[in-house]
């Protein structure tokens, strides 16, 4: 499929199995950058599995250490996550987060994970996405919540990358995310847990042109 038609707003559907570049931006900038294959490409719905020892590029200072928050100069480096997580990614359109499933290497549920960030948008290499830093940690059986990153954000108001009311608006988001996932809305009225990647599924690397603006 031609870039262009990759970008298109009317492109045609992915294919499942289809390698991506997540991307996330900060400043017109790519901020970190993970491969993933399409579970599903829908005009409701997008899902993506990452596999465990899946290799990303993530933001670094100079002397190697990983960032949380842009400095005033950073690094893409290659990195694999410490914990060997198996990670099912529901983005629905329009909204503003994506919910995470997360599994241990013997494909144990761990949990869900709530990441409070812009919509996708289309690239000619995948989707791109803007954090809003806040994220919310949600126990498997939705009984216990815990919010993550909260000092983060903070310091982003702080230097003035997001007002306090965008800051009041992004928990709302997240407050909106957990209930849905807790309360059963679709696509979280079934049983994930099962849920398993074709097993052809080698892990992906990301797509060549993944780092153009």
């Amino acid at each position: 499929m031609p870039p262009s038609e990759l970008a298109s707003a009317d492109r045609a559907r992915l294919e499942p199995g289809t390698a991506v570049a997540l991307r996330e931006l900060w400043g017109g900038r790519v901020w970190g950058a993970v491969p993933a294959r399409v579970v599903e490409d829908d005009r409701r719905m997008r899902r993506f599995y990452v596999a465990p020892g899946t290799v990303f590029r993530s933001p670094a200072d100079a002397d190697g250490r990983w960032l949380s928050l842009p400095t005033a100069s950073w690094e893409l480096r290659d990195r694999v996550r410490d914990e060997p997580w198996a990670v099912l990614s529901f983005a629905l359109a329009d909204e503003s987060s994506a919910t995470l499933l997360l599994w241990d290497e013997r494909w144990e549920p761990l949990g869900w994970y709530v990441n409070l960030q812009t919509p996708l948008r289309p690239t000619p290499t995948g989707f791109d996405l803007t954090d809003h830093l806040l994220d919310a940690l949600v126990s498997i059986d939705g009984s216990r919540v815990r919010w993550k990153d909260e000092a983060d954000l903070a310091e982003a108001v702080r230097r003035g990358w997001f007002t306090e009311a965008e800051a009041a608006a992004f928990r709302a988001e997240g407050e909106r995310a957990v209930s849905r996932l807790v309360g059963g809305e679709p696509p979280f009225d079934r049983d994930w847990t099962a849920w398993r990647p074709d097993p052809s599924w080698t892990v992906p690397v990301l797509p060549p042109g993944w780092d153009r603006p």
